[in-house]
């Protein structure tokens, strides 16, 4: 068996499409986690509500205008008595019955009230709304970032695990020709009992170890399918190709600053709360407002004993402005500049919190990707030489001239470096994107 044999075809078994699985490659799994995830389908209904609160119709610029109607209606029946008077013929003056006796008031208007000038506070509000926008684009950002991160953790751990599910099937395929060997000698009593009950027991533990990786396969599966929003029961097979980026290791710390979304979060952060300050100290100023109205009113009245009915309408506009200051609010206003200017300055302190922090998840990042890519280098050259060692041990064993023991024990050293082998490529590939999440080019990369 030759090197390459073992280098590469036990690991590109995966090629082949798996009857009843769908093909899942790196970019339909994006596209599924930005349409699906409920992590990102809720910081996307969060930027919304942004959207909506940076809206004019929410700034205070625009204008009160109201409305108001009104209806009166009075039925009456009376009887006015003249106690005391008397007719020209001398008999006395008789009941006025007035009977059904109606009026009707009416009413309507139109008022307007709009705020001329309000301290400042208005428009500091409405720029910490936009503020507030942005900083919910940066949130969705961050979800975004973090969500692609836990997907491709998840998705290489299904690819690792389908590489090594390849790997043991090979390694039991090799026992379980073992053992018929070691069946066949026994037979024409070449071998003893024992050589066939060891190669059976080599093939149980390896069946064992197969049954072990295809669960957690399973197990990981699922969490692939709970990430994209999918049905549980949902199988796939992954692309377990992957290629570095060669320019990763020399990305500059100051640039990747600028980009990380954690640091721009904490610039926004900052400005929000300069306007609320501001906000807050607009309390120290007047405020001016115009009032205009315009209305219309009807009185229909009913006859009474001595004048007739009347009907009277009248149209009216008004116009006023009023000019309020709290020359003195109790100290509300001196407590929230107070209170405006601490956050302020936890907001400063936020930020340069983030920056150390950065610094030092960016180095621990750098060194992680250069730490798994000299691992991998080494894991790499392990294979080669492990699969060099099992064909040599395997020759020497089919002539007889070493132990079942030393030939398991060479098998078991190839199976472990490629087990390891392919467990080093992924972590390379997660400390890469762990990198370019730091310097804010994850979304920009092609996958």
């Amino acid at each position: 068996m030759k090197l390459r044999i073992h280098l590469f075809t036990y690991i590109g078994l995966l090629s082949s499409v798996v009857f009843g699985q769908e093909v899942l490659g790196k970019q339909q799994a994006i596209a599924l986690a930005l349409e699906q995830n409920f992590g990102i389908l809720m910081s996307k209904n969060n930027l919304e509500i942004a959207n909506n609160n940076k809206s004019i119709f929410n700034s205070g610029y625009l204008p009160i205008l109201s409305s108001n109607a009104g209806a009166n209606y009075n039925g009456a029946n009376s009887t006015i008595a003249f106690p005391g008077q008397y007719l020209e013929d001398g008999s006395p003056r008789p009941n006025l019955i007035i009977a059904d006796a109606e009026s009707q008031r009416y009413n309507a208007g139109v008022n307007l009230n709009y705020t001329l000038f309000d301290g400042l506070g208005r428009m500091y509000t409405y720029k910490g709304l936009k503020e507030q926008y942005a900083l919910s684009e940066l949130q969705l950002r961050t979800t975004i970032e973090q969500t692609i991160l836990q997907l491709f953790s998840v998705y290489y751990r299904v690819a690792q695990l389908s590489e090594s599910e390849q790997i043991y099937k090979k390694a039991l395929e090799i026992s379980k020709n073992r053992k018929q060997r070691a069946d066949l000698a026994f037979s024409y009593g070449q071998s003893n009992k024992l050589a066939v009950l060891n190669a059976e027991v080599d093939v149980n533990n390896d069946s064992i170890d197969l049954l072990q990786i295809q669960l957690q396969k399973s197990n990981v599966m699922r969490d692939l399918n709970l990430l994209l929003n999918q049905s549980m029961d949902q199988s796939y097979v992954v692309d377990t190709e992957v290629q570095f980026l060669s320019d990763v290791a020399f990305i500059n710390s100051d640039s990747a600053l600028l980009n990380n979304v954690e640091w721009l979060k904490a610039e926004r952060n900052e400005k929000l709360n300069e306007y609320d300050l501001k906000v807050a100290r607009s309390g120290y100023l007047p405020s001016l407002g115009l009032v205009g109205s315009y209305g219309w009113n009807l009185n229909q009245s009913a006859d009474s004993a001595f004048f007739p009915g009347t009907d009277n309408s009248s149209y009216a506009t008004a116009v006023a402005a009023n000019l309020s200051w709290n020359l003195f609010d109790g100290g509300r206003t001196l407590t929230r500049s107070k209170n405006a200017k601490m956050n302020l300055a936890n907001s400063q302190l936020e930020r340069a919190q983030v920056r150390r922090t950065f610094e030092r998840d960016f180095e621990n990042a750098k060194q992680n990707y250069k730490t798994s890519m000299r691992i991998y280098e080494i894991q790499k050259q392990q294979v080669k030489t492990s699969a060099y060692n099992f064909d040599r041990t395997q020759a020497q064993y089919e002539l007889g001239t070493i132990t079942a023991v030393e030939y398991r024990q060479a098998q078991l050293n190839l199976r472990n470096a490629q087990n390891q082998w392919t467990t080093a490529k992924y972590q390379v590939k997660l400390a890469e994107l762990q990198l370019l999440q730091l310097s804010g080019d994850l979304l920009n990369v092609d996958f």
